[in-house]
């Protein structure tokens, strides 16, 4: 279920109410590949309700470049939303998901394999944003491996040789 930033919290606190256990990530998720279902899939096996946090189009325009996102945040949502995996999915403008992350307070953070949860200096591009957060309240944050060979940018650059 896509959930506005605003519907958000009453959604969170009804599971907290239920004593779900909420798994939270977050992502561009340009084009759905074989690691990103891999690592959703993942993640949901932590807890009982996978929260996707995901970057608006301006967004990831700042953070990727002029030629990205290449599907627009309604397609992406929509696709998110289809795997069976994702329980909801929230998108943010900002360059971060630290405002949805101190909002929605996961059992577990939970990021791909290029990034350290023992990574304290927030300029390290291997630091998860939010992890001093999560930690502070007793949550986990954790890290997922990634499949090797599989990434959007390997998929843009494969399509870009045809």
């Amino acid at each position: 279920m896509i959930l506005t930033f605003e519907k958000i919290n009453q959604t969170v606190e009804k599971l907290k109410r239920e004593g779900k256990k909420i798994v939270f990530t977050n992502g561009v998720f340009d084009i759905i590949h074989r690691g990103h279902a891999y690592y959703l899939n993942k993640a949901k096996e932590l807890g009982d309700v996978l929260i996707v946090g995901v970057n608006s189009d301006s967004s990831v325009t700042r953070l990727k470049g002029a030629r990205r996102p290449v599907n627009c945040v309604e397609d992406r949502l929509y696709v998110l939303n289809s795997l069976r995996a994702v329980d909801h999915t929230v998108v943010f403008e900002t360059d971060t998901p630290v405002d949805i992350i101190s909002m929605v307070k996961p059992d577990f953070l939970i990021k791909g394999g290029d990034y350290d949860p023992e990574v304290t200096d927030s300029s390290d591009k291997r630091y998860i944003v939010g992890s001093d957060i999560v930690k502070g309240y007793g949550g986990s944050v954790s890290v997922i491996g990634t499949v090797p060979g599989k990434s959007t940018t390997l998929t843009i650059k494969k399509l870009r040789s045809i």
